[in-house]
C-alpha cells in the first residue's frame, strides 16, 4: 500500500502549545506513516499539567458540536477511513463524538473507529466522573478497538485487575471485538506489556521497563496501532512494531535526559523500528470453553 492509498484519520483529543500529548502526538505519528490527519482539539493548554500550573482553554459545548456537525457535512467525509479520540474534556463533548461516529458509519460501516479512553491511571480518575460515566456508555460500544491502560480498563469495568486472566476477562466483557491494554503485567522482570485481544486470541509485547518515561505513551502507541490496523500485516506483526516503535522512542528520549518524548529526532523509530520486543501467545479461558 502506497502513502497515497492510506485514508484520512480524524484524530479528536487535547492540544499543547509545548510538547508531545494528545494530538501533537497522535497526529506527528500518523502523518509520519502516511495519512492525511483532520485533528479537532478538545482542550487547549500551554503544556501537560504535569510540568506545572498552566491554562486550561476548553472549547464550549456548543462551539465543540458545531464543529462536529461542520465535519459531518463536510465534503470530503468520504476520505475519512478511521477515527482516534483520546482526551475529552467533557461528557457533552463525548455525546458529539459518538453523533460524528454515527454519522460517518451512516456511510461507511466499515470505519475503524478506536477509543482511547483517557481517564485515569494508577492514582484513579482524572476526569469527571460524569465524563468518564459517558466514554464508558457512548463510545467504548461504538468502539471498534478500545485502547485503554490496565487502571482505566479496572475502572471501566468496574473490577480489580491483578492478573492477566482478570484483564482478558474484563476486556471480553467490556464490549469491543478489540482490545489494546497498556501497562498488563509482564511476565519478565522489570518489563512492562501490551497486551491485545482479538476474538479468542491473545497477544502480550513485552519490553524492558523505562523509569519514569514521559508524558504521551498512550497517545503515541494508539496512533500508531491505528495505521497498523489499517495495513495487511499479522496481529502479532501489528503489535509487535506499534509497541517496538514506543519503547524505541521512550529509551531514545530518557537517553536524552528530555520530558517530552523527541518525536521529532525518532520519526524513523515511528516507520521502521529496529527495538526487540518479545512477543507470547496467551492461552484465554474461553479457548478452554471452547467445544
Amino acid at each position: 500500500m502506497g502513502e497515497s492509498d492510506k485514508g484520512a484519520v480524524i484524530v479528536i483529543s487535547s492540544h499543547v502549545v509545548r510538547g508531545t500529548v494528545g494530538n501533537r502526538a497522535a497526529v506527528f505519528a500518523l502523518e509520519t506513516l502516511g495519512h492525511p490527519v483532520w485533528a479537532l482539539p478538545t482542550v487547549i493548554l500551554p503544556w501537560h499539567p504535569g510540568h506545572g500550573k498552566s491554562t486550561r482553554v476548553v472549547l464550549s459545548p456548543e462551539e465543540f458540536d458545531a464543529m462536529i456537525s461542520d465535519l459531518t457535512r463536510a465534503p470530503w467525509r468520504g476520505e475519512v477511513k478511521a477515527v482516534l479520540t483520546g482526551y475529552l474534556g467533557s461528557a457533552a463533548q463525548v455525546r458529539s463524538v459518538a453523533r460524528l461516529v454515527e454519522s460517518l458509519r451512516a456511510d461507511n460501516p466499515d470505519l475503524l473507529y478506536m477509543c482511547d479512553p483517557v481517564c485515569g491511571d494508577e492514582k484513579g480518575l482524572y476526569i469527571a466522573e460524569d465524563t468518564a460515566v459517558a466514554i464508558r456508555d457512548d463510545l467504548i460500544p461504538l468502539a471498534s478497538i478500545a485502547t485503554p491502560n490496565r487502571f482505566e480498563l479496572a475502572w471501566l469495568a468496574g473490577a480489580p485487575l491483578e492478573t492477566n486472566g482478570q484483564i482478558m476477562e474484563a476486556a471480553l466483557a467490556l464490549g469491543p471485538s478489540r482490545m489494546l491494554v497498556t501497562s498488563a503485567l509482564p511476565l519478565m522482570a522489570g518489563s512492562t506489556g501490551n497486551l491485545y485481544l482479538s476474538g479468542r486470541n491473545a497477544l502480550l509485547a513485552e519490553h524492558r521497563l523505562v523509569p519514569d518515561p514521559p508524558n504521551g505513551t498512550g497517545d503515541l502507541l494508539a496512533a500508531i496501532f491505528l495505521s497498523r490496523l489499517m495495513e495487511d500485516l499479522t496481529e502479532e506483526r501489528r503489535l509487535m512494531t506499534a509497541t517496538a516503535s514506543v519503547f524505541e522512542i521512550v529509551a531514545r528520549t530518557a537517553k536524552r535526559g528530555a520530558d517530552e518524548l523527541t518525536l521529532e529526532q525518532d520519526a524513523s523509530s515511528i516507520s521502521t523500528p529496529m527495538a526487540m520486543v518479545h512477543m507470547r501467545r496467551l492461552m484465554h479461558r474461553a479457548q478452554t470453553r471452547k467445544t
